[in-house]
């Protein structure tokens, strides 16, 4: 390979690899701190998981015999559990509305995505993206964590709770 070939194609790369970097696509690593059920921190920055939106912290569910649990709570503690202070990978999608990164992101070669809806920790978040539908589809029929019982949508949930702050 000649010197101007390689010259040309080491460019690119750092081309590349800037602009990877800019759009805010580039992947982030490191060991993960859990915000809560769907949101991390990754080497200071927070990532909200893509597609999937997990029960709130304070949110509750309730069980088949009508006994309330703290659901929020308990799939954040899952999500931490599965870390485990491990490192964890993160590919950048998207940046949302509060200017945090949206990523898939893996522990283990394990998507977090995917094993929070699979498990039943999270629902597939329809509005954003239908990528976990058929694993919240398992999740439900087997009834796992939230869909042993009752609750209310995460997204319902908020909307609910800014409606009683908005109130006179």
């Amino acid at each position: 390979m000649t010197t101007r070939l390689r010259r040309l194609m080491a460019a690119t790369l750092l081309t590349l690899a800037g602009a990877a970097s800019a759009s805010g696509t580039a992947p982030i690593g490191g060991r993960a701190s859990v915000i809560d059920g769907d949101t991390l921190e990754v080497a200071g920055i927070r990532i909200r998981l893509h597609g999937l939106d997990a029960p709130e912290s304070t949110q509750t569910c309730t069980a088949q015999d009508g006994v309330s649990w703290r659901c929020g709570q308990r799939a954040a503690l899952a999500l931490d559990d599965l870390i485990a202070g491990r490192q964890v990978q993160c590919q950048v999608r998207d940046k949302d509305r509060y200017g945090r990164s949206v990523a898939e992101c893996f522990v283990g070669g394990v998507s977090i995505n995917d094993w929070l809806v699979r498990s039943g920790w999270a629902v597939a978040y329809r509005r954003y993206s239908k990528d976990y539908v058929a694993a919240e589809a398992e999740a439900q029929a087997a009834m796992r964590n939230i869909w042993s019982g009752t609750f209310t949508p995460p997204d319902a949930y908020r909307r609910q709770r800014r409606s009683q702050t908005s109130a006179p």
